[in-house]
């Protein structure tokens, strides 16, 4: 199946499948039902295992529950479904800046390929307390990014490291506000439902 081939390709030859992903140029919603939606459900559902299931401990005290488990799951989902796209649409505004030329395709590619350790380490929150082996796996997402944009978008050489630096800080922010946001809404009135 490609997409196996792709979660294993990615992120241990890098490089290499940049290079078959360029040539492949697929249209963004190809790459969206195809690869990100399925994907995004590990960490999903490790969500809502973890927290709704299994549950953590927070000073010795020990909560579960279904309810948090499927608002955990659902901002999960949400997050990575949304940021996708909202992180892809900046780093393509953002290309007439770099001498790159505007390809929403491209740069959606770029982002959703890019966030396969961060899909794959999302089976961490199955125990709550290893959500931060997940965390370090979107750091090395950042990587990826960084080789992603001169094989996926080609950028300038003189410019690749600003314009990573940008995007970077764009996934991380985007992300991030949205995680918060759905963490707002979704979980807001929760902590004491237990």
């Amino acid at each position: 199946m490609e997409i196996i081939s792709k979660v294993k390709n990615i992120p241990v030859t890098p490089k290499t499948e940049w290079q078959v992903i360029e040539t492949e140029n697929k249209p963004h919603m190809k790459v969206f039902t195809n690869y990100v939606v399925p994907l995004s459900l590990i960490p999903a559902v490790a969500a809502f295992i973890g927290y709704g299931l299994v549950g953590y401990s927070v000073f010795g005290v020990h909560f579960s529950n279904v309810g948090w488990g499927i608002r955990q799951a659902i901002v999960q989902y949400a997050a990575i479904l949304c940021g996708t796209y909202i992180t892809a649409l900046i780093i393509n505004t953002l290309s007439d800046s770099f001498g790159v030329k505007k390809d929403f395709g491209r740069a959606f590619s770029l982002v959703a390929y890019t966030y396969t350790p961060m899909f794959v380490a999302g089976m961490f929150y199955i125990l709550p307390a290893l959500w931060w082996l997940a965390s370090l796996a979107g750091l090395y997402s950042l990587y990826l990014l960084y080789i992603g944009l001169q094989a996926i978008m080609k950028v300038p050489a003189d410019k690749q490291s600003s314009y990573c630096i940008i995007s970077l800080i764009i996934t991380v922010t985007v992300f991030g506000v949205l995680s918060l946001i759905l963490t707002t809404i979704l979980l807001r009135g929760t902590y004491l439902r237990f």
